[in-house]
């Protein structure tokens, strides 16, 4: 495999370049990437999760370098306002809820907690919740045992993360074409992609191929055929429209979701402007209605035309399939709900690396192998996606009691029912969303378990208040060392002394 092809850019096509060049190195093989300014990118994947930071690690690239390269503030959770019901919020943050105890999860001794009569939030016992609401963030340094650092990951502007990136690639000895392909060339007897053809005749070979072309996946499906599994059955929403505004007045260190009559909409707080967006179904509103909605709802003028993207949520049936290996949004789309869309890339470039072909040719198991936990992970995602909107109070118009009512995944439905009757959690293999997470959003959605494990019974009711109580203490303590994020990112950026 001593030429790889990375067909698009855009996010997903300069990390895998970035990811690529960094690990394998451009001397013994070579890398080259397709892509045309004349198709653009979707660019809307502006937000991000914790996970990011590791492959910043791979890279050798900093926060400092994230913030002044895209533009970016610091994300410690996503606020979902009107899912429950209308009125009310919570916040799904990052980070661990309290500490185990005695051999059980936090989760159990906070139910206990409450079945005393205790009345405190679960999150008061997140310091990124906490500092979310507050406004805060920082580094600090940790002084004592058990300190750490905010579990945090970033606002970006998407298109300026992927030039970064790009620029980053470029040093590493990546070549980039600008083109747009005419014609797949494919081996006779294997069925193997061995060359794309330009439409200005010249033509790109490859023994390894990366299909970074978005919706049309345009190898691993024009010309492939691996097939797509449409899960609109259980997510209705097909649409996004998308507008930038200007600068909110407070950068606030989280995403917001705001549940609308059909849909949601988004808000991403950058230094230099403001992300929104619509996700909705167009069988329970039009798309010029969609647009309005959201174009009423800007906290701040808007600065670009809206713009309408069309997708099928689903995921595609084989991520790998001959000599090509899809990302991105040519390998399957779950809306950007949990801001999951470039997790997505890196998990299926870190697979890729293991099982990257140490010969001349694709080994077929393990590609079988890529595929199967390219799958099960697409359908974890998929399953907390789904719980967004079929746990709610929320039946007040057609489209909410379309979700309230709609069959759910059996995966799903089964780990629903363990939560509510037990508040029980059983990880499973290729789990992005642990613990913590599930419970953040069952609870904030409505559901808190009936009942909890007998081992939190075991302390006396005031020693567990007392362990409690420090938690909390130590929470608010780190807090009140935290400064504002605005000024943070000012620190950051350069624009404040430290």
């Amino acid at each position: 495999m001593q030429r790889i092809v990375i067909l698009g850019g855009g996010t997903a096509g300069w990390m895998a370049a970035a990811c690529l060049a960094r690990t394998l190195g451009t001397s013994r093989q070579t890398i080259t990437l397709i892509e045309s300014e004349e198709i653009g990118t979707v660019g809307v994947g502006e937000a991000t999760i914790p996970l990011i930071e590791t492959f910043h690690q791979i890279l050798g690239i900093n926060s400092i370098d994230v913030l002044r390269a895209s533009e970016a503030t610091f994300k410690l959770g996503i606020e979902f306002v009107d899912w429950r019901k209308k009125g009310h919020r919570y916040l799904h943050p990052f980070g661990p809820i309290g500490a185990d105890l005695n051999g059980a999860g936090f989760l159990q001794h906070w139910l206990r907690h409450r079945a005393d009569g205790g009345e405190s939030d679960l999150l008061v016992y997140n310091l990124e919740s906490q500092a979310a609401m507050a406004g805060r963030f920082g580094m600090a340094q940790l002084r004592a045992p058990g300190d750490r650092q905010l579990h945090f990951a970033y606002h970006f502007d998407a298109s300026l993360y992927a030039a970064m990136l790009r620029r980053y690639s470029e040093r590493l000895g990546v070549e980039r074409v600008e083109g747009m392909v005419g014609h797949v060339q494919r081996d006779g007897a294997t069925g193997d992609v061995t060359a794309l053809a330009l439409k200005d005749g010249r033509e790109v070979a490859g023994d390894f191929f990366l299909d970074c072309s978005g919706f049309r996946g345009v190898l691993i499906e024009q010309t492939l055929g691996a097939g797509y599994d449409d899960w609109s059955h259980w997510l209705p929403c097909n649409r996004a429209v998308a507008v930038q505004s200007g600068r909110l007045p407070e950068l606030s260190p989280y995403t917001r979701s705001t549940a609308l009559d059909a849909g949601w909409q988004w808000q991403i707080p950058l230094q230099h402007r403001t992300g929104n967006g619509h996700v909705f179904c167009d069988a329970f509103i039009s798309e010029d209605q969609a647009t309005d909605a959201v174009l009423a709802r800007l906290d701040t003028p808007a600065i670009t035309d809206p713009r309408m993207l069309r997708f099928v949520t689903g995921r595609r049936r084989k991520s790998w399939d001959h000599n090509v290996v899809a990302l991105g949004l040519a390998g399957g789309f779950v809306e950007p709900l949990e801001s999951t869309s470039i997790y997505m890339v890196q998990s299926a470039l870190a697979k890729l690396l293991t099982l990257f072909p140490r010969g001349d040719r694709v080994n077929p198991l393990a590609a079988d192998q890529f595929n199967a936990s390219m799958a099960t992970e697409w359908e974890r995602v998929r399953d907390f996606i789904v719980a967004h909107y079929k746990v709610t109070e929320r039946d007040d118009t057609p489209f909410w009691a379309h979700c309230r009512n709609m069959p759910i995944p059996d995966s799903l439905t089964e780990r629903l029912a363990l939560f509510e009757e037990e508040g029980l959690f059983v990880e499973q293999p290729h789990d992005l969303f642990k613990e913590g997470s599930w419970a953040a959003v069952l609870i904030g959605q409505g559901i808190l378990p009936r009942r909890h494990h007998p081992i939190a019974d075991v302390a006396p009711r005031a020693a567990l208040e007392e362990q409690l109580g420090s938690m909390r203490a130590a929470i608010t303590a780190r807090l009140a060392e935290l400064p504002s994020h605005a000024a943070y990112v000012d620190l950051c950026m350069g624009r404040a002394a430290a």
